[in-house]
């Protein structure tokens, strides 16, 4: 029978419950580098895959019941980090729902505001209690030649200023474990440079716990920009074009250092399909990336309509993409970039049609996504073991099937159920492995 057939004649579904995503063992934050290495890690020296959310507004836009909601529904998602904006400059700023602002001098950063920083201080604790991260970015600067982002008043402070600033947010979060600082955003700082550096050095004088990385402008990583940074610690890709390609380019890169995709199409705007998110955050982490986050609008700036969107299809398909990669040793994958893994098929690096794959050293597990209904050969003499155990996994929905079982030799063809996306799973049979969207208890 054609294996296509056979999946269809006796296909299961291992559907993912949210509440057993939601009971599994939280992060012990603040994650931290593996030494010398391209991995993340917890206190407890767990990998930890970045699975995030952007929600740059969330500080400014929300009241403490909407925080709980929305902080509520991301954690029974799996979500363990959201991006945001610690000062919001334009959308649904800079004033918080209280009605207070983050400076007592409008654009002063040697002026905190108390008030305002109390409610940021509840935000992270409340996001804290829920095992959820906040990547917080001090001075988003914004795109350039608008008026989104604080470049401007961070030229204008100054390294003096900018500094003191810094130092405020170091010592008043350094005991703080759920953050990570993350610094620049959306641009080249150019002429803010220097400030942006003093804000980092600022944090640093009180605080060493915590990770810094930086995000660039559009089709740029954090070491494009500030490889020349000592606070610098993680890398990240910002891209709209082909995800992989910037992915396998910052995994090659030296120093070695971890990246995760902080930003590409987001959910709702520039005709992106549920398709694309799921296509670009495959994309990432099975060409190296220790983590992805997504986004959506109206969401990430808490336009009205953003309840609904809390259950959009880009959100449950994260849901599936993180239960699939817990469900495997996935910090061990290591690109197929030469191919010789996925040999026939794999399509054009430089199309839609990329197939990314990834096995782990050992030869146990491999996975490759589908962007498209392509046939595609598999050496199998990359598997350990004697036979290979094969499972379809439908990204949009989370169900696995068995696609049957095959000698680990030779070649062998394989094609998807349906044209739409898939992930073909292969794992050395001798293992005796859970389905691929079982995640083993920690």
């Amino acid at each position: 029978m054609h294996p296509c057939r056979r999946l269809l004649s006796y296909g299961m579904s291992c559907t993912i419950l949210l509440n057993s995503i939601a009971l599994a063992a939280p992060p012990a934050y603040p994650i931290k580098v593996k030494h010398n290495t391209r991995s993340l890690v917890d206190q407890n020296e767990r990998p930890f895959l970045l699975h995030g959310d952007a929600a740059w507004s969330l500080l400014v836009a929300l009241d403490k019941t909407e925080t709980e909601e929305y902080l509520e529904d991301r954690r029974l998602k799996g979500f363990n980090s959201i991006i945001v904006n610690l000062i919001e400059h334009k959308f649904q700023g800079p004033t918080n729902r209280d009605g207070q602002g983050p400076f007592l001098t409008p654009g002063d950063f040697s002026t905190p505001n108390e008030r305002y920083f109390w409610h940021v201080d509840w935000v992270i604790k409340t996001a804290a209690r829920k095992g959820i991260q906040l990547l917080i970015a001090p001075a988003y600067l914004g795109y350039e030649g608008k008026d989104e982002g604080w470049y401007e008043e961070v030229v204008a402070n100054g390294p003096t200023k900018a500094r003191t600033y810094g130092r405020f947010l170091g010592n008043r979060y350094k005991a703080f474990d759920n953050i990570v600082w993350l610094h620049g955003c959306d641009r080249v700082p150019g002429k803010a440079l220097e400030s942006v550096r003093a804000i980092a050095l600022g944090i640093k004088e009180f605080d060493n716990r915590h990770l810094h990385t930086a995000q660039g402008a559009p089709e740029q990583s954090a070491l494009d920009i500030y490889s020349s940074e000592p606070w610098l610690d993680f890398n990240s890709i910002y891209t709209y074009r082909l995800v992989h390609r910037m992915a396998l380019k910052a995994r090659s890169r030296n120093p070695v250092m971890p990246f995760i995709l902080i930003e590409s199409h987001y959910e709702g705007e520039h005709d992106s399909t549920p398709q694309w998110i799921r296509r670009q955050a495959y994309w990432a982490v099975l060409s190296g990336a220790s983590g992805q986050i997504m986004g959506n609008r109206p969401l990430w700036r808490f336009d009205p309509g953003w309840r609904a969107a809390l259950n959009s299809p880009g959100s449950q398909s994260m849901v599936h993409l993180k239960s699939l990669f817990e469900s495997r040793a996935w910090h061990r994958l290591i690109p197929d970039h030469d191919h010789q893994v996925v040999i026939e098929g794999y399509g054009n690096i430089s199309g839609m049609d990329y197939v990314a794959a990834s096995a782990t050293g050992d030869g146990g597990t491999v996975i490759a996504y589908l962007p498209t209904s392509q046939k595609i050969t598999i050496d199998m003499s990359k598997i350990s073991g004697k036979q290979s155990a094969a499972w379809w996994y439908d990204p949009r929905t989370g169900k696995t099937y068995p696609a049957g079982r095959y000698p680990n030799r030779g070649v062998t063809h394989f094609t998807p159920p349906t044209n739409d996306d898939w992930v073909l799973v292969l794992d050395d049979a001798s293992r005796n492995v859970s389905t691929p969207t079982t995640i083993p208890a920690r």
